[in-house]
């Protein structure tokens, strides 16, 4: 670690055992303490709760993480799980990679480690999904063990404080706030730090409006002292996000139930049930008789909206075919379901797609005009 690193600011400079002291008398006073996941924090549901709060709120995980640990409570049940569970119940959540992770991490650690997530750094970075940070996380927050962290919150604060200039995705950027994480983490009490932290990034040190005159470590900070703390750090290079469009065939029966099938395990919405997709210039009821063996009635248009993923934005136009007959070829119960709208229990459902199910499950208004809903709960391959 460099000493002009936290020789950055104007004088007089953070040390680091200044640096947590500060930190640490702050969380005393202001600090959470009455999360749901550090109570009884074990690694099973540290992990959980981290894996949770990577692109989400707090406040939008809280009711998700405490239906996941009622319906898995712990590592074994987890790993048991049918996936179809796991992605029922982080439903709504988005980025559901995360969940997918989650399960083959959990499976991983049932086959090559006894049943328990490892206790080495190393060791548990190997696990699906888990990173530097979050490996840090559950081990400092869960076991008190001395490793840093560098979630969102964290970079957010060492880079108004110390400096950094540049955005925190380039290589360089990063290993310098590394480092600073690395140096600043004191051994007695790091869960408290740590978690001090990510307090101080979603409390004080916000994204939008920092509220510096009440962070502990204001006096010192470049960014506060320079007038301009959100110039730290630099904005992610902006790009613009293509955009797909596709048809979704809400195919129903006569008795009322609408046909979906399984995405493939990987790529968007993975393992998750959605409408079947036309191809361009694909006639639906063509679609109808050669997959189901049943004609359908003239197309309802519902509709447009737009869902906004983290690497692009989908124009979807649902299209509503009601069967005149009941399906003559059996769906493959792997990979298609006849689920009722209303009730679509125990699937995993983008959001996107649960809305839908609640608009034809209920009277429309006739003649509502196309509409687009925006939607930045996205979704990573």
């Amino acid at each position: 670690m460099s000493k002009g690193l936290l020789q950055a600011s104007p004088q007089p400079h953070w040390q680091p055992d200044a640096f947590a002291a500060a930190v640490l008398d702050w969380f005393d006073l202001h600090g959470r303490t009455d999360l749901p996941w550090q109570q009884q924090p074990t690694p099973y549901r540290v992990w959980v709760s981290e894996i949770m709060l990577q692109q989400t709120q707090v406040g939008v995980v809280i009711p998700y993480f405490e239906r996941f640990m009622t319906g898995f409570p712990d590592l074994a049940t987890l790993a048991a799980a049918d996936q179809d569970d796991v992605l029922h119940l982080w439903s709504g959540l988005g980025y559901y990679a995360r969940a997918r992770n989650l399960h083959r991490a959990a499976k991983a650690a049932t086959d090559r480690h006894a049943g328990a997530l490892p206790t080495d750094l190393d060791t548990l970075q190997s696990l699906p999904g888990i990173g530097r940070s979050t490996a840090g996380a559950i081990l400092s927050l869960a076991l008190r063990q001395h490793h840093p962290i560098l979630d969102g919150n964290c970079k957010r604060v060492l880079a108004r404080c110390f400096g950094v200039d540049g955005w925190p995705g380039r290589s360089s950027v990063l290993k310098q706030l590394w480092q600073l994480a690395e140096t600043l983490t004191p051994a007695d009490g790091v869960d408290r730090f740590n978690q001090a932290m990510m307090d101080l990034g979603a409390t004080r040190c916000t994204r939008r409006a920092p509220d510096c005159i009440r962070c502990p470590l204001s006096e010192h900070c470049v960014g506060f002292r320079q007038g301009n703390p959100m110039a730290y750090p630099a904005p992610k290079p902006k790009r613009t996000n293509p955009i797909r469009q596709t048809q979704m065939l809400l195919v129903i029966d006569p008795s009322g139930c609408v046909l979906l099938e399984r995405r493939p395990p990987s790529g968007v919405w993975g393992g998750l049930w959605v409408p079947p997709e036309l191809a361009p210039g694909q006639n639906a009821d063509d679609w109808c008789r050669a997959h189901l063996g049943s004609s359908s009635a003239p197309l309802e248009m519902l509709p447009r909206r737009r869902h906004t993923f983290s690497h692009f934005q989908l124009d979807l136009q649902p299209l509503v075919a009601h069967l005149n007959d009941p399906p003559t070829v059996v769906a493959d119960n792997g990979a298609q379901a006849w689920v009722d709208p209303a009730t679509p229990c125990g699937i995993g459902l983008p959001a996107p797609i649960r809305r839908l199910l609640q608009e034809i499950a209920k009277p429309r208004s006739p003649g509502a005009g196309d509409q687009i809903n925006h939607d930045d709960n996205g979704e990573l391959s």
